[in-house]
């Protein structure tokens, strides 16, 4: 029987979600590729009963490519256009659980945006983890060619400083399931409303 993170069968809570209160706020999600992001979003859904928004997803089909596609038609600049204008589409409402792609907090205009309705969790993991995760994946135009750890940190460690500026609280995903990454998330954000 599948449970939630509450720890209640999941058939028991269905009903439990449609009443519970949502938290008036988005919850965005950073980070590298590979660090969790669409799979966590995915899991914090089912355990608070937010939507899901996969800003890659949509800008893909959107422009009906998909996302290397986009890049070698148009660029990256099309590209991390499409990210912003979406971001502030996605930021007028609430209670929604945004995946963001890796890119998104690399422009400051972003940052700001961000912050105006929502909490900010930055998934991290090593390079290691990320090259085994996504060592099979060739939907990333940044990593198609550079499939190496060295690689990775590099480009990692130029977005650090970006990534760390934007989160309200870092979460490694390391080591650990999905279940317990949307848990220590869930308490960080209960601890920091208690606050």
């Amino acid at each position: 029987m599948e449970h939630t993170l509450e720890g209640q069968p999941v058939d028991q809570v269905k009903d439990k979600k449609q009443s519970r209160k949502t938290p008036g706020y988005n919850i965005l999600l950073i980070g590298f590729m590979g660090t969790g992001k669409s799979t966590i979003a995915s899991r914090l859904s089912e355990a608070t009963g937010m939507k899901v928004a996969e800003m890659d997803q949509i800008i893909a089909g959107r422009e009906g490519m998909t996302i290397p596609e986009i890049f070698e038609k148009y660029g990256e600049e099309y590209f991390r256009n499409a990210e912003t204008s979406l971001l502030a589409e996605l930021q007028s409402g609430t209670n929604m659980v945004i995946s963001c792609g890796g890119g998104v907090p690399l422009r400051e205009n972003n940052l700001t945006e961000m912050r105006e309705n929502g909490k900010v969790i930055l998934l991290t993991a090593l390079p290691e983890t990320i090259l085994d995760r996504l060592k099979d994946d060739h939907s990333r135009p940044l990593l198609e060619n550079n499939k190496n750890a060295g690689f990775i940190r590099e480009l990692m460690e130029k977005r650090r400083d970006r990534y760390e500026a934007a989160a309200d609280m870092i979460i490694s995903t390391d080591g650990k399931t999905d279940l317990e990454i949307c848990a220590e998330i869930m308490d960080c954000l209960m601890m920091e409303e208690r606050a």
